[in-house]
């Protein structure tokens, strides 16, 4: 029996594709003459800008970064919880389950395009990037997601949408389900459990 439910944000929770690639495209073509398509870009999604901007040749990261993020304002419209997610939350919240996040996003992030709806009432505990050194795909985020929330990783399970979330969950001995709402590549993703809506969660914990 699962106790703690940890979750991806981006692509998991809220859908944000559309604003973080349409963001990030008009960023590299504003500021740096760089018209790449979208579909070259979907690399970015679950991993940190920091971790993601390098490997396009940008060198000045951090402004390039901030300069993504703005351009994401622009963007917010687009941007929406995905379907089922609030009423998952609040049922695992009565239930008396541990509910968190381990996100790529970093505190401002969080704040700007998370947090505006209103879903953290519903989760204790949360690992964005600045808590560790290193990120998913590496395991230390959940690792130190364990750590706060005194979770056993035998009882816990990681919900979220890229072979990066996986990759993670697999090297901290977590399971993983993945959220096919949200996921693009799934055959190539050997999760143990895929969801293909956000309340077969409450089927999979026996709710």
């Amino acid at each position: 029996m699962y106790t703690s439910i940890i979750y991806d944000v981006d692509g998991t929770l809220i859908d944000t594709e559309r604003a973080v690639l349409g963001s990030l495209q008009k960023m590299l073509n504003t500021d740096y003459g760089m018209a790449m398509e979208k579909r070259d870009l979907t690399f970015v999604l679950g991993i940190p800008g920091a971790v993601a901007l390098p490997q396009l040749g940008i060198q000045n990261v951090e402004e390039a970064n901030d300069r993504w993020n703005e351009y994401m304002k622009e963007f917010y419209s687009t941007v929406s919880v995905f379907d089922g997610i609030s009423q998952v939350l609040q049922t695992l919240k009565r239930r008396k389950l541990k509910q968190g996040i381990v996100t790529s996003k970093t505190g401002e992030e969080l704040k700007d395009d998370f947090m505006p709806f209103g879903l953290m009432e519903y989760l204790t505990y949360k690992v964005i990037a600045e808590n560790t050194e290193k990120h998913k795909p590496h395991p230390e985020p959940l690792l130190k997601y364990l750590e706060i929330s005194g979770s056993d990783p035998q009882s816990s399970i990681y919900i979220g949408d890229t072979i990066y979330d996986f990759e993670c969950a697999r090297d901290a001995g977590v399971d993983f389900a993945l959220a096919l709402w949200g996921c693009k590549n799934h055959e190539i993703i050997p999760a143990r459990y895929k969801l293909s809506r956000p309340e077969e969660l409450l089927e999979l914990l026996q709710l």
